[in-house]
């Protein structure tokens, strides 16, 4: 990627290889490993499984990488117009179960974006406006509509792993 590396993904220029409708996933991939090595950089591997509220109520720091590499998984999966194979919805059914360490769940995640970038590369723009189905239910939604909830649902689990470091910490 051009430009500093001090400032946001977004702001480094376009990255070689990657059309402009697809770009902002990968500045959003690149936002999340930048800001989990930062914000989990003095994290214990037990407080990734503690819960911030005393009665149990929300998500863990851990649940949140396990779930954002799975959904990242998932939703590209979507967007290229397959649907999930056993072992994704595997991966679904145990998010929540408290295994990992903090190296191993960032892998995972680092992994996960990865995989989505590699298939990413691919996306034809022609079928930007195409349109897919989500879930069991077959949810309507197109190839941008998938790119945009990529996105921003990863953001939406990467704030909610920084809040609770800041808060575990």
């Amino acid at each position: 990627m051009a430009g500093s590396n001090d400032s946001e993904p977004w702001l480094r220029g376009p990255i070689e290889g990657v059309h402009p409708l697809v770009m902002p996933v990968f500045f959003s991939f690149e936002q999340v490993r930048e800001d989990l090595a930062r914000h989990t950089r003095n994290l214990s591997d037990e407080a990734l499984w503690k819960h911030a509220d005393p009665a149990k109520q929300g998500g863990t720091i851990g649940f949140h990488l396990k779930h954002l590499a799975g959904s990242v998984d998932r939703l590209t999966t979507y967007l290229l117009g397959n649907q999930l194979s056993r072992e994704q919805l595997q991966t679904l059914a145990e998010e929540s179960r408290p295994e990992g360490s903090l190296a191993e769940l960032l892998e995972l995640v680092n992994r996960a974006l990865s995989s989505s970038e590699e298939r990413l590369r691919s996306l034809d723009p022609a079928t930007i406006f195409d349109a897919r189905s989500v879930g069991r239910r077959a949810l309507p939604t197109t190839v941008i509509g998938l790119l945009v909830h990529l996105c921003e649902h990863t953001q939406r689990h990467l704030g909610q792993a920084i809040t609770l470091a800041k808060l575990l910490q």
